[in-house]
Formats: structure tokens, C-alpha cells, sequence
């Protein structure tokens, strides 16, 4: 199996203190996340359309949850 995400540069938050944060990684077509402190499991796919439409709902707080 073909796993391009495997040579890309992960980056987490610089306020991430220990692994335990969501780390991303792209490769100019796609933006890849993952968890930081098991690597080696899935990985997510986004296509830049979907990232940045994710970025702008956050943005703008579609995600914020009111109880």
C-alpha cells in the first residue's frame, strides 16, 4: 500500500507541550492530519477546498458547540 503521507513534514502547534496535540502536514494538493501521540495510525485527507472551508467555518464559529 501506498502511503504518500509517510515522507511529509509533520507540524504541531508551538503550544503544544508534549505529543498530545493533532499534528498536519501537506504536499501542495492535499493537507494531511493526524494524532501526535499515535503517529502511526490513521491519518486524515483533505483537498485544499475542503481544508480551507474547514479553516472558515472555524473561523466564523460554525463548530462552536452550546450546550
Amino acid at each position: 500500500m501506498n502511503m504518500p503521507h509517510r515522507d511529509l513534514s509533520w507540524h504541531r502547534s508551538s503550544t503544544c507541550a508534549d505529543r498530545n496535540c493533532a499534528e498536519v502536514a501537506t504536499d501542495g494538493k492535499y493537507v494531511y492530519i493526524r494524532d501526535g501521540k499515535m503517529p502511526d495510525t490513521a491519518v486524515l485527507r483533505f483537498t485544499r477546498a475542503e481544508w480551507e472551508a474547514f479553516r472558515e467555518g472555524m473561523a466564523v464559529g460554525d463548530f462552536d458547540f452550546i450546550p
